[in-house]
């Protein structure tokens, strides 16, 4: 099966090593990504959106259809900001997009990177894990293949631009983390295979943690 998939924050860390992964994939055959600003990306495979507002997709609707894979990997860190406003822009902003998706693509594969420590009971005492728990139950209410991908602390993708600061300095840890506790430590390499397996291969799970991840990059 060829995979045409669109991904959505391309310009951040994860969502960067998933395109680059999906880019030199032969099963994928073609990618759209949704930015706000320019990605700077340039591959025959790629397509690219600006559109600064993913509460309001009306007018690029029209160019999300025809595809059977989207890799959302957009998201805001809950430091810093109020509860509301996190709500707002992590389960408020991804239900809106992934509802347009799914009546325009309804058979679409959806893979939404969420974090480990996520609270699918929606009932625990921290307020993120929460949010992202209704998510994640929400996107597999709505699309019939749903993952969800809960990594831990990810190695950057060779050639990658966006990387976050306290990765670049804690990279040093992640071989000895991978040796002494696998079940936190995959890399960025294995989360967009993965998310690519989801689509040719499936999954016996709709929750992947990072154990599931690298199990199914391997396959």
């Amino acid at each position: 099966m060829k995979i045409k998939a669109i991904i959505t924050g391309a310009t951040g860390m994860v969502g960067e090593g998933v395109l680059l992964e999906c880019l030199n994939h032969p099963d994928v055959e073609q990618v759209l990504v949704i930015n706000r600003k320019p990605g700077g990306v340039s591959h025959p495979k790629l397509t690219e959106i600006i559109h600064k507002d993913f509460f309001n997709l009306t007018p690029i609707e029209h160019q999300l259809t025809g595809y059977n894979a989207c890799y959302f990997c957009l998201g805001v860190s809950s430091v810093g900001i109020s509860k509301e406003d996190y709500k707002h822009l992590t389960y408020d902003l991804t239900m809106n997009v992934a509802t347009m998706l799914a009546k325009l693509n309804p058979e679409m594969t959806f893979c939404y990177v969420t974090g480990a420590g996520t609270d699918s009971s929606e009932q625990g005492s921290l307020a993120w894990a929460r949010v992202k728990g209704a998510t994640e139950n929400a996107l597999m209410r709505l699309f019939k293949n749903a993952y969800m991908f809960r990594p831990g602390f990810m190695k950057a993708v060779p050639g990658q631009k966006n990387v976050k600061s306290y990765y670049k300095l804690l990279a040093w840890l992640y071989p000895i983390g991978r040796a002494l506790y696998p079940a936190g430590f995959c890399t960025l390499q294995e989360v967009g295979q993965a998310m690519i397996k989801t689509v040719t291969k499936g999954y016996e799970k709709q929750i992947l943690e990072v154990k599931d991840i690298v199990d199914l990059a391997k396959r």
